[in-house]
């Protein structure tokens, strides 16, 4: 009886072990999918991330090309208009630029671009109100208020 006994043990804590092996190897398994399934989204992410890369730098160099077409059309038409004032025999004190900031600007156009630019800072104070009716009154301002809140004092 103790030799059954015995060996129902051993072939009991075998099929227990048997049981929790293939719990593991499930657990386990199923975690190795999904550790799986990420990488393979990381990578595809990673291989959309640089083709989304190349094709913005593609784009850039569309645009720069673009931008000196137009810088070169540009001068171009700079020279046109020159020959063409010149042939015509107009003359003016100042060459004829473009209407392009910071392209073949003459000092002139930059110094009268920066008094323009303090004149718009320092304006005039205005005697109008902002509102509908547009004027102030005549005592407007020289009221005192003593019924003003005083602020809170701690």
């Amino acid at each position: 009886m103790e030799a059954n006994t015995q060996l129902m043990f051993v072939i009991l804590g075998m099929v227990i072990g048997i049981i929790i092996g293939l719990a593991g190897y499930r657990l386990f398994s199923r975690s190795h999918r999904e550790l799986q399934a990420t990488r393979q989204k990381l990578i595809e992410r990673d291989r959309q991330v640089a083709e989304l890369r190349g094709d913005v730098g593609e784009h850039m160099v569309r645009i720069q090309h673009r931008l000196a077409t137009i810088r070169h059309e540009a001068e171009q038409l700079e020279a046109q208009l020159s020959d063409d004032s010149f042939r015509w025999q107009i003359e003016s004190s100042t060459p004829i630029y473009l209407d392009m900031p910071g392209v073949n600007d003459s000092p002139e156009r930059q110094e009268s671009n920066a008094s323009q630019e303090e004149q718009d800072a320092f304006k005039a104070p205005r005697d109008y109100a902002v509102g509908k009716n547009g004027t102030l009154s005549e005592d407007f301002g020289l009221k005192e208020d003593s019924d003003s809140p005083q602020p809170a004092r701690h």
